[in-house]
């Protein structure tokens, strides 16, 4: 889904993991993220920095990969403020 720029498909199935009982972690939420990145036109970058968020309240650990796709969230969606 993430490299087919299929990101709501891609933001679905991770939205199903919860409904089944399947707990997200760094790698599963780095793809969400990627996948939001990768969205038409840039259009996602807020749904891309929800998910990064969630990751801290869920105290699931971010690591670069995940930092770099949020940081390219906002670049391609020209906020570069946010990105700060």
């Amino acid at each position: 889904c993430e490299k087919g720029e299929q990101w709501a498909q891609a933001l679905q199935l991770f939205r199903d993991m919860a409904d089944s009982r399947v707990e997200a972690n760094t790698n599963t939420y780095s793809i969400a993220i990627s996948a939001c990145e990768k969205g038409e036109k840039g259009e996602q970058w807020v749904q891309a920095l929800q998910l990064f968020r969630e990751m801290a309240d869920s105290r699931v650990e971010r690591n670069r990969i995940t930092y770099n796709a949020a940081v390219s969230a906002c670049e391609k969606g020209e906020q570069w403020v946010q990105a700060l």
